[in-house]
């Protein structure tokens, strides 16, 4: 009995290992085209037949082969994509169990709201053009400055504020308004101000690579009537970051990093 039990196990052996096709120095085993058409049929809503995905393994493995033959793993882009892949699948061997674990509670939700609720806003832009050398930059702040303090000496509607002053094209005949924001949203620097800020308080300069702004806050919406999926989702981005800094947090300490802060700074100017 047992020898029969090891006969239908060798079988089994010989036909997962038999070799289903040869394409130059390779070889397509059963087994191995048997698994990958399987998870092609798994994902796929037009799955291919067995014989035109043996097409496919055939053209791949001429594909690698050849690009073998032109030295296509020595060319620098190649070794770019090659250190990209290297790092994803790091990140999924070492983190990704700890992502997929991630559990966010109804309580976890709303104290992470109470610290980054929806705002609605309006705004005065005054934009800066793109490329715009340092001495420009510096006259439409003087602008800007000039705009801000004739806005909390004004009497009038900050709406009427805006169409008389603001840049923004798609908000001006709306009195600036841009809807409820997020922190995702939203420039963090625009939110960071506006979160601290009361609604109908008004708040400036704050300067963004569009240029500079005048905010009011108009309204703040309460947990209750905000988009869970976004606050769940935003929530999820936070733990996942988190997760992702910690490894690397940990990792960093067995290697030998350092930075040149005068080129670092010479440029980002």
């Amino acid at each position: 009995m047992k020898n029969l039990i090891w006969i239908g196990l060798l079988s089994i052996y010989s036909a997962q290992a038999q070799t289903l096709a040869t394409v130059g120095n390779a070889k397509i085993t059963a087994s191995e085209f048997k698994r990958k058409l399987q998870e092609i049929e798994s994902q796929a809503i037009n799955p291919p037949s067995a014989e035109q995905f043996l097409e496919d393994l055939i053209r791949f493995e001429i594909g690698v082969q050849e690009a073998e033959k032109l030295k296509l793993q020595n060319d620098p882009q190649v070794k770019e994509r090659i250190r990209q892949v290297l790092y994803n699948a790091l990140l999924e061997k070492q983190v990704g169990a700890k992502v997929n674990n991630i559990k966010i509670t109804e309580r976890e939700m709303r104290e992470f709201y109470k610290k980054n609720p929806e705002i609605r806003l309006a705004h005065i832009l005054i934009d800066v053009k793109e490329n715009a050398k340092p001495e420009e930059r510096e006259l439409v702040r003087k602008r800007a400055l000039e705009i801000l303090g004739e806005v909390k000496k004004s009497k009038r509607p900050f709406e009427d504020l805006v169409k008389l002053y603001s840049d923004d094209v798609a908000t001006k005949e709306t009195g600036g308004d841009i809807g409820f924001q997020s922190r995702v949203t939203l420039a963090p620097m625009i939110y960071e101000e506006a979160v601290a800020m009361k609604p109908g308080e008004i708040k400036g300069l704050i300067e963004t690579r569009f240029g500079f702004h005048i905010i009011k806050v108009l309204d703040r919406r309460s947990y209750d009537l905000a988009d869970k999926h976004q606050v769940r989702a935003a929530l999820f981005d936070e733990k996942r970051a988190q997760a992702f800094n910690n490894y690397f947090e940990q990792v960093k300490k067995n290697y030998n990093i350092s930075i040149n802060k005068d080129s670092l700074n010479s440029l980002a100017k």
